[in-house]
């Protein structure tokens, strides 16, 4: 399994979205340009998310894109799966007819039991939280405890 181009995009531009959040439409040259992703290619992925139900894409000179949830209910598993498709670990996990030794292999009761772990882990983050731990990221490399603290991460007060 792994995460396409796509779908690291997709989640880059929510994460941005949700990032600014309340804010209403961002401009698809802003997103493409903080979270490092071509312009053209984020149009098509944009597509992809609005027919999903992710975003909604805005036309015209003020136009871009715009979180149509809240931030707290996406799910980075929603988010990959809206691009990529439902992700699964081997073939005989979403094709019945793939394997004759389905009913009976104990590797594809480990090829299920990990996909849902994976899944699980996926669909218990969302954009929110990305949000806060990239916030409290972005707090650290500029040298900064977290607000109330008044100190710098070398101890030393303000």
């Amino acid at each position: 399994m792994r995460v396409t181009r796509s779908g690291d995009y997709a989640v880059r531009c929510l994460l941005y979205l949700a990032l600014n959040a309340g804010r209403g439409v961002v401009g698809r040259k802003e997103i493409a340009q903080a979270m490092d992703i071509p312009a053209q290619f984020l149009g098509k992925v944009a597509q992809i998310l609005a027919k999903a139900g992710l975003i909604t894409i805005r036309q015209g000179s003020r136009g871009g894109y715009e979180l149509t949830g809240d931030p707290r209910e996406i799910s980075l598993l929603r988010v990959v799966e809206a691009v990529d498709g439902v992700i699964f670990l081997n073939d005989c996990l979403l094709r019945p007819d793939f394997c004759d030794r389905r009913p009976i292999c104990p590797v594809h009761r480990v090829w299920g039991r990990a996909c849902g772990q994976l899944r699980g882990l996926l669909d218990g983050i969302s954009l929110a939280e990305l949000v806060e731990e990239e916030s409290r990221a972005v707090e650290a490399l500029s040298g900064t405890l977290p607000a109330g603290r008044g100190q710098t991460l070398e101890g030393k007060g303000e």
